[in-house]
């Protein structure tokens, strides 16, 4: 009998929301102008992406500051950049909410829109238990035909999906894989032995990314590939080659970006990199404010030591 039911398990999953999402994601920023949405600074943001190698793109996550845009802006944010990506990269669209309600309206939306997948967050604030966060996704699942990555970041959570979980969620038919922002290299061991290969394992953390693709992780949905896209995916392709000495050599040059970008809070010191590259304003919404000096000194010293600026 549980030979039995392994196998309608394995057969359920092989009828199931697959990806293949491999190397450099970009978290994208959301720039702004004069209180709005800046469209052209937006779409202009994606065409450049995809033309210095950026594998995909995720728009309205926690960088894209979703906290504070509406729900029209989240949709137009979503759309827009579906539309200026024509096919090209694949769209993970941000579709998490601390409502359950809300989310599956997000994710509903996305899949209208095009997405290739959506990216929902473990619910914030509210502290749901497992069995909790088991529904949440589960009713999010159902209500949608595309891929869900799910999207555990304990630090802004406060909750960490465990393992056991995802694996329950891993038998529902669009559960595709996770953006693991735990920092932890263990966990990707962990989820590669309960999930199996084809769960797709995204590294949400810059830092650690080198260790986390040598414990079996797929790639990054990644902060500094915002400013360092050429950078970040050829790290992902040298790793992808088997070239580690040209992708540890990449990442020596990045490292101080992925430290530095995190002195304060995400996004404002990425906001501020991307000024100085000339692609947008370095406007944040409250409660979100720009970064100090002293925080500015130090991305300058880390976009010099990448090459990005002199």
């Amino acid at each position: 009998m549980g030979l039995a039911l392994n196998s309608r398990r394995v057969r359920r999953k092989s009828m199931a929301a697959k990806t293949k999402f491999r190397g450099s994601f970009t978290a994208l920023v959301t720039p702004f102008k004069n209180g709005s949405l800046d469209e052209a600074a937006f779409r202009s943001l994606v065409n450049w992406q995809i033309s210095e190698g950026t594998n995909g793109l995720v728009p309205v996550g926690t960088t894209g500051e979703s906290p504070t845009l509406s729900h029209d802006e989240h949709k137009k944010v979503v759309e827009w950049c579906i539309e200026e990506a024509k096919g090209r990269v694949p769209v993970i669209a941000g579709a998490g909410s601390n409502s359950t309600k809300e989310a599956v309206e997000l994710a509903q939306h996305a899949e209208k829109a095009g997405a290739n997948a959506v990216l929902v967050v473990t619910p914030y604030y509210n502290k749901p238990t497992q069995e909790g966060m088991y529904q949440h996704f589960k009713a999010i699942n159902d209500a949608i035909g595309i891929p869900i990555i799910i999207y555990n970041i304990p630090p802004r959570s406060v909750i960490d999906m465990s393992v056991d979980t995802m694996k329950r969620l891993w038998e529902l038919k669009n559960i595709a894989g996770v953006k693991d922002a735990t920092a932890s290299m263990v966990r990707v061991s962990q989820q590669r032995a309960a999930m199996g290969e084809d769960f797709n394992q995204l590294s949400g953390e810059d830092a650690t990314i080198l260790g986390y693709m040598a414990h079996g992780g797929h790639g990054c949905i990644s902060v500094t590939s915002n400013v360092a896209p050429r950078l970040c995916s050829e790290f992902q392709a040298a790793w992808a080659k088997g070239d580690h000495a040209t992708a540890l050599k990449i990442h020596d040059k990045l490292m101080p970006l992925h430290n530095n970008l995190f002195i304060e809070s995400n996004p404002a010191p990425i906001k501020y990199a991307m000024t100085l590259l000339g692609k947008m304003d370095e406007t944040l919404r409250l409660p979100m404010v720009p970064v100090s000096e002293p925080t500015r000194v130090a991305v300058r010293s880390a976009m010099v030591h990448a090459g990005l600026i002199n």
